[in-house]
């Protein structure tokens, strides 16, 4: 897949300016160059307090930093409030994934993220969650739309970035700048539930920091994402 084959986007009508949360480099590699390719406008925003550990956060967030100055795109880096996403997804601990648990995780980023919108000009968010295979984009959709609504003239752009080939782009970038490969969704839950996954198929727990893309140890695509 090439550039010349990735459509042009447009905003919404009447809309200028987009806050991008973004969840990882691999997600969001090709949500970024596709809105670059197009001449959007944005910015990325980087809050995931669910990641687990502060080891695998960081090197997530430094992935992002990367890619971002790369392409000249500007980065706010929100804070790291572990302790309110404890608080607000207490008692949802064994949710499965898609479940209850990560509509509130949702929740909580996309209304961070649509509070700083609306405090620095921008009139658009969304999100590179969608991007990944794993993930429900309806459930995604909701979250970042009603975050949107609190804030007047304020919306969540709904687009799909997995058709077209994005989803298919998102690997290729993935593997040419050579990403590191989380294993798992991101908080702890997941992490605990990859691991039992894991032995009950007789397989090693996960080693944080360990599988980049495209390197010869890490061939295998597990399109994870936060």
């Amino acid at each position: 897949m090439t550039d010349s084959l990735r459509p042009s986007m447009k905003l919404p009508e009447g809309r200028k300016k987009v806050l991008l949360h973004s969840c990882c480099a691999p997600c969001s590699g090709e949500v970024m160059e596709a809105m670059v390719a197009s001449g959007i406008e944005f910015d990325i925003f980087f809050y995931n307090p669910n990641i687990h550990p502060v080891k695998e956060y960081e090197i997530r967030k430094q992935e992002n930093i990367r890619f971002a100055e790369q392409h000249g795109i500007g980065f706010i880096d929100a804070d790291y409030d572990m302790d309110n996403w404890f608080d607000r997804i207490k008692g949802l601990e064994n949710e499965p994934e898609r479940g209850e648990r990560c509509t509130v995780c949702f929740d909580m980023r996309f209304e961070r993220t649509a509070l700083y919108a609306y405090e620095h000009g921008y009139d658009t968010i969304t999100s590179s969650l969608g991007i990944s295979r794993w993930k429900d984009m309806n459930q995604i959709n909701g979250s970042g739309e009603r975050a949107a609504a609190r804030y007047e003239d304020l919306i969540y752009w709904t687009y799909n970035w997995r058709k077209h080939g994005g989803s298919q782009r998102m690997i290729e970038i993935s593997k040419r700048e050579q990403f590191y490969q989380q294993e798992y969704c991101g908080c702890v839950y997941s992490l605990r539930d990859t691991n039992r996954h894991r032995r009950a198929q007789g397989r090693e727990r996960i080693k944080i920091g360990v599988k980049y893309y495209g390197r010869e140890e890490s061939l295998t695509d597990t399109g994870s994402s936060t």
